[in-house]
């Protein structure tokens, strides 16, 4: 059985953790997790995948751990707007 501990805004703990300091009151963190950035963009997984293997979101991989640039993501949405 899983237990997740949920947060004031109804995110996991992680997750909130990770999104940007305007709406936790934290610092903003130089990278986010996989999950973290699909909640932040409001991207799929699999598109979010596709964007890393295309270059177009860079990666700091530490270990197992994959992490995403906070401006990587700002300059993707950025690049794409209309």
């Amino acid at each position: 059985m899983v237990h997740v501990i949920r947060t004031q805004r109804g995110l996991p703990r992680e997750a909130a953790s990770e999104l940007p300091a305007i709406l936790n009151n934290q610092p903003e963190p130089l990278t986010v997790r996989i999950p973290a950035a699909i909640k932040m963009t409001g991207i799929g997984r699999s598109k979010l995948y596709e964007l890393i293997q295309s270059g177009d979101i860079e990666i700091v991989k530490i270990g197992s751990a994959t992490l995403i640039p906070v401006e990587s993501l700002r300059e993707l949405i950025n690049r794409n707007r209309r």
